[in-house]
């Protein structure tokens, strides 16, 4: 049977130590699945009570700080995405005009370079590389590199 608090204190009074320590109580958790139902009550009465407006359409200010820059006096290399990761596929011109560069890397920076060369002697000082959108990173710098090996040349992402 049990002892009360009572006398555990005094046996320990009796045996010259005094135990400070208060009995060992479970701890109770408070049950959260109330908490739960309601906020998912909450959730589904704002999502039926709510009105979603597809036809608005927000205005966007234009850019301050970023300009465009005209096409015509660009060098412009179009970088397309290729299946199976290789490598992409990199087109002297703007969209997938003509034959993709060789998939050599040192013939296709060679030829990139040629093309910028080229663009310098006309007048084009500037190189934009348009790339789609599931071409990596690494390619693209890859290309700029290629492309700023000469002096002067300013590389824009598009």
């Amino acid at each position: 049977m049990p002892q009360s608090n009572l006398q555990q204190f005094l046996n320990a009074e009796e045996s010259g130590a005094i135990n400070f320590r208060r009995p060992r109580q479970e701890s109770v958790d408070p049950d959260i699945t109330p908490m739960i139902d309601v906020t998912f009550l909450l959730l589904i009465f704002f999502l039926v009570a709510s009105s979603m407006d597809v036809q608005s359409s927000a205005e966007i200010p234009e850019a301050r700080y970023g300009t465009g820059i005209p096409q015509q006096e660009c060098v412009i290399l179009t970088v397309a995405e290729r299946s199976g990761g290789r490598l992409p596929l990199v087109y002297l011109g703007d969209g997938k005009k003509g034959d993709p560069l060789p998939d050599d890397i040192e013939a296709q920076e060679r030829l990139i370079g040629q093309a910028v060369a080229e663009g310098l002697r006309a007048g084009k000082s500037r190189v934009l590389i348009k790339a789609e959108k599931g071409v990596k990173n690494r390619d693209v710098t890859r290309i700029a590199a290629a492309a700023s090996q000469l002096e002067g040349v300013r590389i824009y992402l598009g």
